[in-house]
């Protein structure tokens, strides 16, 4: 028997009954729909952290700290780095950004609004490095002139002085960080003790006042965080030389003393950006920084920590689907059988007249094909369906923090189809072998 003639059989054989071919493939849409959902949601949690990962730096950077390290007498102490020390981890095997970080915190004016803003100064290799997205201007320039790049969020640090208005939500001062002049205060404790009145602390002049033009500000709106959405970037080589202008014969904040209270000669960093070439050299690179005695942290130690939980809570969630689908798999089976004792005479004649028993298997097997495949066709628009409300609902309540809650990938698709369809011919597996062993003459008589 020719395959079109057993496609032709098996579709007339399910269409002859409508309503108990209808109510099998319910079940089949339900089970696909189920299992495709499940494990869109464990999906879309993946997918969101690694966007999260790699919006905080991605897997190929490590975070060098100075505290928790020990001297030659044993005691605890900061290991200071400096620039020699970034050299010698910049020329670590595998290193190819190794960036000195330099903050400090100032206040920012603008007529009557102020806000106390936190400057990372980084080369800028590494600022090219961490592919910020830039939404005006550009990333600070390396010719020497402090110009400052504005965090998406660096705006709500902003608040009226004279009011002692705040700003929430979508609200945001009137401020245009990009072409309003702002004013930066980089003696942040020298402008208080002006201001102070109780006689408390020594009165001092005010410190002066910069103007430092805004090279760009980051992509994104107030709601969007991301690794540098609450600081001020700026080039480290123009940073420093302003702070040493500014800091003339003083310590600058976050530098360490000598025991007289002086300031060294050279500066020193309490954190290093380090990128890898690639993340199968993370870990090599971490080890050989932590045995020049200072901490590290990488978002790949992390990723490791999770991969595992997020395998199990996928197969938590695939697991509770495929109940779904092996339910649907026992009305197809129930389906099949009631199909060959109704129709067990028409097999009987099938069989007397010369049709090969395996031609009887391939049509029943066939008509559970169809019930899987049509139940996870139609199972598989219905999820898309549930996954695009999944998604509208999560992005309406995280009111723009958007993380995508279902991601359903061709490939889980494609899979889930074929599944579907597997489950149903061996759902009709057990059926058709009963059909093949139907005497002929024993159908014939049936009634």
């Amino acid at each position: 028997m020719r395959l079109i003639d057993l496609l032709r059989m098996s579709a007339s054989n399910l269409l002859r009954r409508k309503i108990r071919t209808i109510l099998t493939v319910l079940g089949v849409v339900i089970g696909t729909a189920s299992i495709v959902v499940m494990i869109s949601l464990g999906l879309g949690l993946q997918k969101s952290s690694m966007e999260q990962i790699e919006q905080s730096g991605g897997l190929t950077t490590i975070e060098v700290y100075n505290y928790g390290g020990y001297s030659e007498s044993g005691e605890e102490e900061a290991q200071k780095i400096n620039d020699a020390i970034i050299e010698t981890i910049a020329n670590i095997p595998h290193v190819e950004v190794a960036s000195p970080i330099m903050s400090i915190s100032i206040l920012a004016r603008h007529g009557a609004y102020e806000g106390w803003l936190q400057i990372k100064g980084m080369n800028a290799e590494a600022l090219q490095s961490m592919k910020i997205e830039v939404g005006e201007g550009e990333l600070p320039p390396s010719d020497g002139t402090l110009q400052l790049f504005y965090g998406n969020q660096v705006i709500t640090n902003f608040y009226n002085a004279k009011t002692n208005e705040y700003f929430y939500g979508e609200e945001k001062p009137p401020i245009d960080l990009m072409n309003d002049p702002i004013f930066i205060i980089f003696d942040t404790e020298a402008y208080y003790q002006s201001k102070s009145s109780d006689g408390s602390t020594p009165h001092v002049a005010p410190p002066k006042k910069y103007i430092i033009p805004t090279c760009g500000i980051m992509a994104g709106g107030m709601e969007v965080y991301k690794e540098n959405s609450w600081y001020v970037l700026a080039d480290i080589d123009a940073l420093q030389a302003q702070l040493k202008k500014v800091f003339k014969n003083k310590v600058i904040p976050g530098q360490p003393t000598t025991k007289s209270g002086k300031p060294y000669k050279e500066l020193y960093y309490e954190e290093v950006y380090v990128r890898v070439d690639d993340m199968s050299n993370v870990q090599e690179v971490q080890q050989a920084i932590q045995e020049m005695g200072y901490n590290t942290y990488s978002n790949a130690e992390w990723m490791e920590q999770t991969q595992s939980q997020m395998a199990m809570i996928q197969m938590v969630l695939g697991g509770i689907g495929a109940v779904s689908l092996f339910v649907a798999a026992i009305g197809i089976t129930n389906t099949m059988m009631m199909s060959i004792y109704e129709r067990t005479k028409e097999i009987g004649i099938i069989k007397v007249l010369g049709c090969d028993l395996r031609n009887i298997r391939s049509m029943f097997l066939l008509e559970a094909g169809f019930i899987g495949f049509f139940g996870g066709l139609i199972g598989l628009i219905l999820s898309e369906i549930i996954s695009i409300v999944i998604n509208v609902v999560a992005k309406g309540a995280s009111e723009g923090a958007y993380a995508q809650l279902s991601f359903i990938p061709l490939w889980l698709v494609l899979i889930s189809l074929l599944f579907a369809v597997l489950v149903g011919m061996a759902a009709g597996f057990f059926p058709a072998l009963r059909a093949m062993q139907l005497s002929p003459l024993a159908a014939i008589r049936n009634e």
